[in-house]
């Protein structure tokens, strides 16, 4: 592995992050075998693992716990807090309440007391930036936490974050882990262009867009039985999605590799971009994926993919991203009856 530096840590990390999303009862609940898969992805050089509290209720962070024992010193372990872990209203978000409470059973989880990097799952806009901040700071100074991040925050947030930060005297957000792949390419507008600004790393999730990079998604042809299709049919059906896809799969033959080592070598081939999560489930989705690690693309196969998805775009939806609240609720567009009267 060539290891690249995270923003301006001065944490060296692999091209390749490990995600552990699918481990537990979410998609892999066998802890031997999420277990053996972070191993494997270790000895092949991979020294990064993102999890969060919410993938299948901590079951994922135990997994990661249990695999690490005697290695942890040798991974640059991230985990990740917004998300819902309980029916109690405050069992969630980014208020110093919960983020002070929550690290704890984190590091519980995990069997560690301290965490690499403890990121902001997605924003809060009933949250003040400083309130969050503000808590983080104490959690880096109290060595609990050694560097801090935000997750699929909008580039408006993003330098929000960081004024507060400068204004405030606070710890800033150093690394930022946003959705990225041929198909979501929308990042590259302004979130990539701010975190370089800024100096922060990047840690980009589903480059292989929900799987649909993976092969198994074809235009005409039957959806597979996937988790992905349980919860994002929608997504996973979209016609303009499975054009590009039918059209990147020519683009993968004739440069001879796999559209999954296309669909990773460019998610880490941008300049703005430290890091791709590849979140395997079984140990064959794993091996395939570290068997194109030290792919390169060259700028005619950039150019081709350029041609079918633009720089900047987003083709069809995804699910999984941030909405705004000014764009899910349609009370915040809306003027009260009585003020758009006209006497």
């Amino acid at each position: 592995m060539n290891y690249r530096t995270l923003g301006k840590t001065g944490i060296k990390v692999s091209p390749y992050c490990l995600g552990a999303m699918m481990f537990g009862a979410l998609a892999n609940p066998d802890h031997d075998d999420a277990i053996r898969i972070i191993h494997k992805a270790l000895d092949a050089g991979i020294n990064f693992i993102d999890t969060a509290d919410r993938y299948s209720q901590g079951e994922s962070e135990e997994i990661v716990g249990k695999a690490l024992k005697g290695r942890r010193d040798d991974v640059v372990l991230v985990t990740k807090v917004n998300n819902p872990m309980g029916d109690d209203p405050n069992q969630q978000g980014n208020s110093r309440r919960w983020l002070i409470r929550e690290v704890e059973a984190s590091l519980r989880r995990l069997q560690t007391d301290y965490l690499d990097l403890y990121l902001i799952h997605r924003p809060s806009p009933d949250t003040d930036i400083e309130e969050t901040l503000s808590a983080l700071t104490d959690l880096l100074r109290s060595g609990k936490v050694r560097a801090i991040g935000s997750s699929t925050f909008p580039a408006s947030e993003i330098v929000e974050a960081q004024w507060v930060a400068q204004r405030r005297a606070l710890a800033r957000f150093r690394v930022e882990e946003p959705p990225y792949s041929i198909l979501s390419r929308g990042i590259e507008r302004e979130v990539l262009p701010v975190c370089q600004r800024y100096g922060m790393g990047v840690m980009v999730w589903s480059p292989l867009a929900k799987g649909m990079l993976s092969g198994r998604y074809r235009k005409g042809q039957s959806l597979p039985d996937s988790l992905r299709v349980k919860f994002m049919r929608k997504q996973m059906s979209d016609e303009g999605r499975l054009e590009a896809v039918e059209r990147l799969i020519v683009v993968a033959r004739e440069a001879g590799m796999p559209l999954t080592h296309l669909a990773m070598a460019f998610a880490v081939s941008h300049p703005g971009v430290t890091s791709a999560i590849l979140g395997p489930r079984t140990m064959e989705q794993l091996d395939d994926l570290l068997a194109g690690a030290e792919t390169v693309l060259s700028d005619e196969v950039l150019d081709a993919i350029d041609l079918i998805v633009p720089p900047g775009t987003d083709v069809g939806i995804d699910a999984a991203n941030y909405v705004p609240p000014a764009i899910s609720q349609a009370s915040l567009r809306r003027r009260p009856i009585d003020e758009r009267a006209v006497s």
